[in-house]
């Protein structure tokens, strides 16, 4: 799999990044295992997680596999921090304390001395210098080699970049992380300009529309699919409206002339849009992720392109950047 610098930092990574999100609740350990190990296989680097996915499962998964199924050096890892469930409630909490507490137990279930790509995991409500100052804590003590951000909007995303830009020995910030796909466009509106502004890497979160992009919703919503269970149907309702069902009709042509499939294209568009450094996915099965794997020598015809961005909101401005 090609490679891609994160921004201008010395960083690289696959132009694929593999989500763990659904580790450790739909995804069981040995599925996991599975889906780790071809991604590797096949080139791939990026494994994207969070101390809030699974209550932390998901990073336990990936501390057990690196030292039994895979070498350390074989994953950049990158996790986040500032975001739990607590007492069945979301918390935001990205205060000094809890950052670095969330950075410990995240390198306890990693086994690791350290993550390669440390993110805020969402703004918060604590002061944005004292979260910054936890970023610069772990990176002089070498538990983290790069610090990003993620859910940031983009006036967030260009202050704190400017705050670790503004004196030496801060660590500056190397990446963003955000929903980017043909069902959520806003990041051109701000936050690629921001990224782009400041040298950063970008990671779009669900490049598939939260699943709704690979056509499985056209006709009904499936049983087994997210959108058929209870603790994901919220997050995929959003994306399940008319305006939706025209951009993944418009995905569907476009995969029945390129004989591709809808989720294909769907990355495709994504990979290789402006500013992308790589979308991270999110597969189940590894029927799934060889199918997206398979896009690694593709890429979309420029006319296709155009039509997409048409379809699914207007053309992109970053294009002739």
């Amino acid at each position: 799999m090609k490679r891609r610098s994160v921004g201008s930092s010395g960083l690289q990574v696959s132009r694929l990044g593999l989500g763990t999100l659904t580790w450790g609740r739909d995804v069981p350990a040995p599925q996991a295992k599975g889906l780790l190990r071809r991604f590797v296989e096949a080139g791939g680097t990026l494994v994207d997680t969070a101390a809030a996915y699974g209550n932390g499962e998901a990073e336990r998964i990936i501390g057990r596999l690196i030292h039994t199924d895979l070498a350390r050096d074989d994953v950049v890892i990158a996790t986040k921090a500032g975001f739990g469930v607590r007492d069945g409630k979301r918390v935001v909490d990205t205060s000094r304390t809890a950052l670095l507490d969330d950075l410990a137990g995240s390198l306890r279930r990693l086994h690791t001395d350290h993550v390669d790509l440390w993110q805020l995991h969402a703004w918060g409500g604590a002061p944005l210098e004292e979260s910054l100052a936890a970023i610069d804590q772990a990176v002089n003590a070498g538990m983290v080699r790069y610090a990003g951000v993620s859910n940031f909007v983009g006036w967030q995303t260009a202050q704190a970049a400017t705050w670790q830009s503004a004196f030496p020995g801060r660590a500056r910030i190397t990446s963003a992380q955000v929903e980017y796909s043909l069902l959520a466009r806003r990041a051109e509106v701000e936050v690629i300009p921001a990224v782009r502004a400041f040298g950063l890497g970008l990671f779009p979160w669900s490049p598939l529309g939260r699943g709704v992009l690979a056509g499985r919703y056209r006709t009904g919503r499936p049983r087994d699919s997210r959108g058929g269970q209870q603790h994901f149907a919220w997050f995929v309702e959003p994306y399940l409206e008319a305006r939706s069902r025209s951009v993944v009709e418009a995905v569907a042509t476009a995969a029945d002339g390129l004989d591709l499939s809808c989720a294909q294209v769907a990355l495709l568009w994504t990979r290789d849009a402006p500013a992308v450094t790589a979308p991270l996915i999110g597969p189940r099965t590894t029927e799934q992720l060889d199918q997206l794997l398979q896009t690694e020598e593709l890429t979309l015809p420029a006319e296709i392109t155009a039509a997409l961005d048409d379809v699914s909101g207007g053309p992109n401005a970053a294009r002739n950047w």
